[in-house]
């Protein structure tokens, strides 16, 4: 596994040599080209004007900000590079919090993070226990790409994880959802059930399927395309089921889920 960083996490006067990895596989993604019909020829997209319609080059290119509808502020290249922060190749670590305080719909990206050399061992290693022990993550900045982020630095087995952290303006306010204002109270026996539903369905995460069946499909079209077969289409569209007496499909639910597991 190659890094994509290395540097120091420092917190307080103690500074640990680490280096970091992406924690996300992208090999066996499925990507596809777009082509020309007629000739199988790669698309290309040439960027213009839609004011003159002139194909510009992107040395005539600059960036401008719309505060007003058709109104700009316009910002050369030097003036936004005159506000990226210069690295410092540290990971500061600003204070420890309990990761339960963390809402996942902060995390934005992950990575995986090691010692840098023989000489961190140890002092990564304390700071693995040290977390573990604590139940504490720590909350910090590092600048990747230009850009200063904040990050979440949590122990998994010998090794730590850094997640890049979404700022509070990135989130929308769950409050927005619809419907959600006034929900109507369960009937208690409906609750019973529905927990009772929960239970005979509960099991732990690593017994989860996580086959990627659309992946799945996707190679196997590709193949036949390949060998040169016929490919056929077939409708798996579900169809509507009636909607039924929640109490009876509560119970309906139940049943199967034991049969299931028999």
């Amino acid at each position: 596994m190659r890094s994509v960083w290395k540097g120091h996490i420092r917190f307080s006067l103690v500074t640990i040599p680490v280096q970091i990895f992406n924690a996300v596989e992208t090999k066996g993604n499925i990507s596809f080209k777009q082509l020309h019909q007629k000739d199988s020829g790669s698309i290309g997209y040439r960027k213009y004007c839609k004011s003159c319609d002139e194909i510009v080059s992107s040395s005539d290119i600059i960036k401008g900000f719309e505060y007003e509808p058709d109104t700009y502020a316009l910002l050369t290249s030097d003036e936004l590079k005159s506000v990226k922060l210069k690295s410092t190749r540290a990971i500061d670590i600003e204070a420890f919090v309990s990761q339960e305080e963390v809402h996942p719909s902060r995390y934005e990206h992950v990575y995986f993070v090691g010692p840098e050399g023989d000489i961190a061992k140890k002092t990564f290693g304390l700071l693995c226990k040290t977390l573990k022990d604590t139940g504490k993550a720590g909350i910090g900045r590092i600048i990747l790409r230009d850009r200063e982020d904040v990050v979440m630095i949590t122990p998994h087995d010998n090794a730590l994880i850094m997640y890049k952290l979404r700022f509070p303006y990135e989130i929308r306010s769950i409050d927005k959802v619809p419907d959600t204002e006034e929900l109507q109270t369960p009937e208690e026996a409906e609750l019973k059930l529905a927990k009772q539903l929960v239970d005979t369905l509960s099991t732990t995460f690593d017994k989860i399927d996580f086959e990627d069946r659309y992946r799945d499909a996707l190679i196997e079209l590709v193949e036949k395309k390949v060998e040169g077969k016929e490919v056929v289409s077939l409708d798996d569209e579900e169809q509507e089921k009636p909607v039924v007496d929640i109490m009876d499909a509560l119970k309906q639910s139940i049943e199967a889920s034991k049969k299931k597991s028999a």
